[in-house]
């Protein structure tokens, strides 16, 4: 089996935003190829996240009941609990990468899943922090 991949918010988000066809278009793609295989992976913050966003703060809102069952499909996910250890190790990232918190959180939880790549678009397409690969899915290929 490849190298797991942990998905943050941002990817989930744009499986519902009918504002960004073509980003909902490659996040169905990510879910549908990594989901199927078994190599995808989410944490708790991550679900809360999505749920917050897809009922706040896209353009077209989803009502709370079908942003419920969008949750209870991702929670079928391997999903990383966040405990007080994983706080303390983000801390850590956060002070040393200088990566904001939250950031640092999806990081560690991904690190703790045994993720090889996290697909976001909030950090730096590339970049490798402790053998976990950035990659923003969104990007235009050449």
């Amino acid at each position: 089996m490849s190298a797991r991949v942990f998905l943050d918010t941002n990817v989930l988000v744009y499986l519902f935003d009918l504002d960004a066809p073509e980003k909902q278009a490659r996040a169905r793609e990510i879910l549908e190829t990594e989901g199927a295989s078994g190599r995808a992976m989410v944490s708790t913050q991550v679900i809360q996240e999505f749920y917050v966003s897809v009922t706040r703060k896209l353009a077209q809102p989803l009502d709370p009941e079908t942003a419920y069952r969008a949750v209870e499909d991702l929670a079928s996910l391997p999903m990383v609990q966040i405990d007080t250890t994983l706080i303390l190790s983000a801390i850590t990232r956060h002070r040393k990468e200088q990566v904001s918190f939250w950031d640092a959180l999806i990081i560690q939880a991904a690190l703790e899943g045994g993720a090889g790549i996290l697909y976001t678009e909030d950090l730096q397409h590339g970049r490798v922090m402790d053998g976990l690969r950035i990659e923003n899915p969104f990007l235009p290929t050449c």
